[in-house]
């Protein structure tokens, strides 16, 4: 201890340089445990972000999804009902622009779409993926409008008495009080009257003959 305190005694001068040596290493130490802290505070804030955004997008995709079926829903209501069809012919007819517009956005809608909300992979796909959807649902609309707008008036008085006749049929077809001799007459006279001027697609034609032969008791083969 004593040589301590001489070295002291004969070299307190020294005291005032080493303090600030010292003094400045400390400073250092906490300007770097600060920044240290810092950065562990912004990597903490960056995950975060990314997890927000990674949950903001899976809800956006969710959300399309959502959409998306929809609009498939209120296409199925014309495909899987030959009533609503006959009602709105100009929705299977595809010398019709808007029809054709329409068919071809849902089917680059459906090919944009990803497996869930969190398939999606990449923002780009997103945006592809919510133009597509929105682009169908636009296309849809418009072609119901203008559907509804017209409804039989592009056929000829005759085609249009054809068109009334095969919807009585119909309901014949499917009216549980007729006979099935009755209903598997009025389904085919429906078909023969729907001849060249409906073109029903494959989904309503086979929703239909499942009906009318489950009501006769039959496969849709017996139809």
């Amino acid at each position: 201890m004593q040589p301590i305190l001489d070295f002291v005694g004969h070299f307190w001068w020294l005291i005032f340089p080493l303090s600030g040596i010292v003094g400045g290493w400390s400073k250092a130490w906490s300007n770097a445990s600060e920044r240290r802290h810092q950065r562990r505070v912004e990597l903490y804030r960056l995950r975060n972000q990314a997890l927000s955004v990674e949950q903001a997008g899976e809800a956006e995709v969710a959300a399309l999804l959502a959409a998306h079926d929809d609009v498939n829903r209120r296409w199925l209501d014309y495909e899987l009902d030959v009533g609503k069809l006959i009602d709105f012919p100009v929705m299977t007819d595809v010398r019709e622009p808007l029809t054709v517009a329409f068919l071809r956005a849902k089917r680059e809608a459906d090919g944009l779409r990803p497996a869930g909300p969190a398939g999606m992979g990449s923002r780009t796909r997103l945006d592809e993926y919510r133009a597509g959807v929105r682009n169908f649902e636009v296309a849809f609309d418009v072609a119901e409008r203008e559907a509804r707008r017209i409804r039989d008036s592009n056929f000829s008085a005759d085609e249009r008495q054809k068109l009334a006749t095969a919807r009585k049929l119909l309901r014949i077809a499917e009216d549980e009080a007729a006979t099935p001799a009755e209903r598997q007459t009025a389904y085919k006279r429906a078909r023969h009257e729907l001849e060249g001027l409906i073109v029903l697609p494959e989904a309503t034609r086979a929703a239909l003959e499942e009906k009318v032969a489950r009501m006769l008791g039959a496969g849709p083969g017996a139809m």
